[in-house]
């Protein structure tokens, strides 16, 4: 595994780049870092290594080993889609990549994919965020703990956020205390505050063979976001987890749905 270094908009990008074969791309979600994603053992990406994928996974802008500047605007989804699309670049690669990410990285995915859909052959959208009639309690929720963070410190906002039980689906997997520094984190949240998925509208002249991995009882990845994506997508599948063993199938459905030819569903 080869680790490598894009400068992008003021910002450091960090990522790993292991495999052979047609890119496959993955940004995590929010908060955390290909290494912390690794230590919950969510998801598995042997399967898709072993179907001959090159499999590119980075840390976002300010989180992980990637730095940033405090500037709401950069965590916009759309402005993560903007680090996304000159990774591409970066990397240099012939041909479309197969987008991944899960919940902010499903976002940047997405936003990426309409903004330049030829960059793209499929995608993978694992537990996509609150999004549409959903998302405007999640950004009150959201400016309510920059403004926590600035007045008291990140210590008393992760305070908060462990009061409510996880998933069930995945009440087995430990809590990390979020990568971003500081004096980044409320930054963060307030551009994830002025996000929102494309509108649907948007979406569906987004003609790409598209895999909706989702599970329940999560309602910072509810599952009508998941279902209403599915919708929207003209050529969607959409797979709906109820325990922690089906979730460990995601790696291999992934890794089958990347093997089938880019112009089917």
């Amino acid at each position: 595994m080869a680790e490598g270094r894009l400068r992008h908009r003021g910002a450091e990008l960090v990522y790993d780049d292991i495999g052979t074969g047609p890119l496959a791309v993955y940004a995590h979600g929010g908060f955390v870092s290909q290494a912390v994603e690794d230590r919950m053992g969510l998801f598995g990406w042997e399967p898709v290594l072993a179907a001959g994928r090159r499999l590119v996974r980075y840390d976002a802008r300010g989180h992980g080993r990637s730095t940033g500047e405090p500037v709401d605007a950069h965590y916009t989804y759309a402005g993560l889609a903007d680090d996304l699309l000159a990774l591409l670049d970066h990397l240099d690669t012939p041909g479309p990549a197969d987008g991944m990410g899960s919940s902010m990285g499903c976002a940047t995915v997405l936003h990426a994919a309409v903004r330049a859909p030829h960059r793209f052959s499929r995608l993978v959208l694992l537990i996509p965020p609150t999004a549409w009639t959903t998302r405007a309690a999640h950004a009150r929720a959201n400016r309510a703990s920059a403004e926590t963070i600035e007045r008291a410190g990140a210590r008393a906002w992760s305070a908060t956020r462990d009061e409510g039980p996880p998933p069930a689906v995945v009440a087995d997997v430990p809590a990390f205390p979020p990568t971003p520094a500081e004096r980044v984190l409320p930054s963060v949240l307030r551009g994830l505050a002025l996000s929102d998925l494309p509108p649907p509208a948007t979406l569906a002249g987004l003609h790409r063979p598209a895999l909706v991995l989702a599970w329940t009882g999560d309602p910072g990845h509810p599952l009508s976001t998941a279902q209403a994506l599915a919708a929207a997508l003209p050529s969607a599948q959409l797979h709906v987890s109820r325990s922690r063993a089906d979730v460990r199938t995601w790696g291999q459905r992934i890794a089958a749905f990347l093997s089938r030819p880019p112009n089917k569903n």
